[in-house]
């Protein structure tokens, strides 16, 4: 790895804290909502490797679980791994990563969820992305702008060649593992229809629900998958239809969330022209079988994390990656009709190379939020976590 400053270093620039109280004007007349951080830091256990696209789950049990993309050199490479830590105090403390798949291409997302059965269901994709900027760089000779050294093109092309062309490109895609026994013991990878960074989300009705895209399906389909089998085996339950004007191929990210009432909601990552970057919203009122045309709900910032919290409100958590770069969250009392104003968690980010934050509720009304996020002093991304308490809404 070509690391150009030491572990000290690295541990000074990831010195991260503080606590406070933040709050904002609410969408509903009269009203503002407060959160207190209690608690914001690293988690990350290796600062000197690149860590991504973490979710955070919390089981019936009270374990916290997280899982990662880790063991990575840069926001797009070859040695990406899927890991995951355990928390059995809820995020005070975290366990050292396990690895669980370390595939010969690039693994990357990590999306978790416990199902009603108690399985545990992992997710990523994986992608030879990276080789654009490996050929690249290997057509540039050593002294001139842009060259990479000796060492670096010696490693990448080490794990860039431990297989065929062909073998890579069959190592491209959209994966899945189960566990029967709390994590302890895992399924080998099997392929899923599609990916969405944060995974599936287990229903009332013991159904698994799956809201993604079919990354590297010939019609790239967008829509919701289900499993009637805890997870074992997926069909295409319904694709979305777009907005009028829209094109599917600029959504991206999704995430679902199902509550109190049976509704559902799916959050989607729009990069069309008509609310570029913002988030998108389309609901299910039929347990997922059709859904509402894709519309805006004026946020800026993506993608979005959904959570029913235990008072019924719907709670989105979301990556702001544009100054001041950071977390931040909102609510929803009424279904997710109308959303709060933006809660800022942090405002800190020092670029857009951050976010997919995700969060769980614990038993005493704490909320637990970790993203990932490249700090002050370091091109190497790590794994942050706040703690905090969403305050109930107030009249002025």
């Amino acid at each position: 790895m070509d690391c150009k400053f030491s572990r000290r270093t690295c541990l000074r620039a990831l010195a991260a804290g503080g606590v406070g109280i933040l709050a904002s004007q609410g969408a509903w007349a009269d009203d503002v909502q407060r959160a207190r951080v209690t608690d914001l830091r690293v988690i990350s256990w290796k600062p000197p490797l690149y860590h991504g696209w973490p979710t955070l789950a919390r089981r019936r049990n009270g374990e916290l679980l997280l899982t990662f993309s880790g063991g990575r050199e840069s926001h797009v490479c070859p040695f990406g791994r899927l890991e995951l830590m355990r928390s059995q105090d809820n995020g005070l403390t975290w366990g050292w990563p396990q690895v669980i798949y370390d595939s010969p291409i690039d693994d990357r997302d990590a999306g978790l969820v416990e199902t009603t059965r108690g399985s545990l269901l992992l997710t990523n994709f994986t992608s030879l992305y990276y080789a654009k900027g490996y050929e690249a760089a290997r057509k540039i000779a050593a002294g001139q702008p842009g060259a990479w050294d000796a060492v670096k093109i010696a490693e990448w092309q080490a794990a860039h060649e431990r297989l065929s062309a062909e073998d890579r490109r069959r190592e491209e895609g959209t994966w899945m593992w189960r566990s029967t026994d709390g994590g302890v013991t895992w399924s080998s990878r099997y392929a899923v229809p599609c990916n969405s960074p944060h995974g599936p989300i287990a229903l009332k009705d013991g159904r698994v629900l799956y809201a993604g895209i079919g990354l590297w399906s010939k019609d790239r389909t967008v829509g919701v998958w289900e499993s009637n089998d805890d997870g074992v085996s997926w069909t295409l339950l319904s694709p979305f239809t777009p907005r009028k004007g829209d094109s599917l191929e600029n959504y991206h990210e999704l995430h679902a969330v199902e509550l109190d009432s049976g509704k559902l909601i799916v959050h989607i990552r729009n990069h069309n022209a008509a609310n570029a970057q913002e988030t998108l919203q389309t609901e299910s009122t039929d347990g997922g079988k059709s859904w509402s045309e894709p519309h805006p709900i004026g946020v800026w910032g993506l993608p979005s994390h959904l959570l029913r919290l235990r008072d019924g409100r719907l709670l989105m958590s979301y990556g702001y990656r544009r100054r001041p770069f950071g977390i931040q969250v909102r609510t929803s009392r009424d279904e997710g009709t109308t959303w709060s104003a933006p809660i800022v968690l942090t405002d800190d980010g020092t670029s857009s190379d951050l976010g997919y934050p995700s969060t769980v509720e614990c038993d005493d009304g704490t909320l637990v939020t970790v993203w990932y996020e490249v700090l002050k002093g370091s091109d190497l991304a790590q794994l942050r976590q706040a703690r905090w308490k969403l305050q109930e809404t107030i009249s002025q």
